[in-house]
């Protein structure tokens, strides 16, 4: 059985720095790639990063910079740093992880209450 737990997220000023974590159970981490997507309401879920197994990333244009994804094998965790936190930035983010043949989806955390 998959489990994908996320958490990190909060509530901070413009300009702050978040780290989201997910921890992940029941797949061959190593070989998955991770990646991060936010949502804001009324609006489609959207990539912000994703980390493949064979390490490379692609980034949205919007975060480049500003965010770094990460990951620690040997923990089953994958981070998303977010730094100069926008104020607009209020979405719910989730990670995701998935191969050629499974994808599954964590429950979102809501990446900034900003203020």
């Amino acid at each position: 059985q998959v489990h994908m737990v996320e958490s990190g997220g909060g509530l901070v000023q413009a300009g702050g720095s978040l780290r989201l974590s997910c921890q992940v159970s029941g797949i061959a981490f190593s070989r998955a790639a991770m990646g991060w997507y936010r949502q804001a309401p009324g609006k489609q879920r959207e990539l912000v990063v994703v980390d493949t197994s064979g390490g490379s990333t692609n980034y949205a244009d919007s975060v480049k910079g500003r965010f770094t994804i990460s990951r620690d094998n040997a923990k089953n965790t994958v981070y998303l740093q977010m730094n100069s936190l926008k104020p607009e930035e209020t979405d719910v983010y989730s990670c995701r992880a998935h191969s050629e043949r499974w994808d599954y989806w964590g429950q979102g955390t809501q990446g900034n209450g900003s203020s």
